[in-house]
């Protein structure tokens, strides 16, 4: 069974930052790379940073323009997604995705297992 639980997300001025958390089960973790998306309300599920679970290589969407780091705690199961400099269109839940099935480390399409996400709310 894959779990994936998100936390961090919250309200924050813009300009601010947030560390968002996904705790995985180990199941999540076979999959070859675990990845952060999200997703505004009528809009679709956007890709931000995917990591490579085998050596931790990161890959970025262009849209977060390098306000994003994305790395891991495998001691915890824990998934990171640093967010800086965050603006009000950053304004939309964050999700975790693990299940890859190869192609595109940004494309929801081919994540097959999803937490319930975490709200993020940039305010100026």
């Amino acid at each position: 069974q894959v779990d994936l639980m998100e936390s961090g997300g919250g309200s924050v001025l813009a300009g601010g930052s947030l560390r968002l958390s996904c705790t995985y089960s180990m199941d999540a973790y076979t999959s070859r790379i675990m990845a952060w998306f999200r997703q505004a309300p009528a809009k679709a599920r956007e890709g931000v940073a995917a990591l490579a679970t085998l050596d931790g290589r990161p890959f970025y969407a262009a849209s977060v323009d390098g306000r994003a780091a994305i790395n891991r705690d495998t001691a915890k199961n824990t998934m990171f997604l640093h967010l800086n400099n965050l603006k009000p269109d950053d304004t939309v839940m964050y999700y975790c995705a693990s299940g890859w099935r190869g192609g595109s480390q940004l494309d929801a399409q081919r994540f097959t297992s999803w937490g319930q996400g975490t709200q993020v709310t940039v305010s100026t």
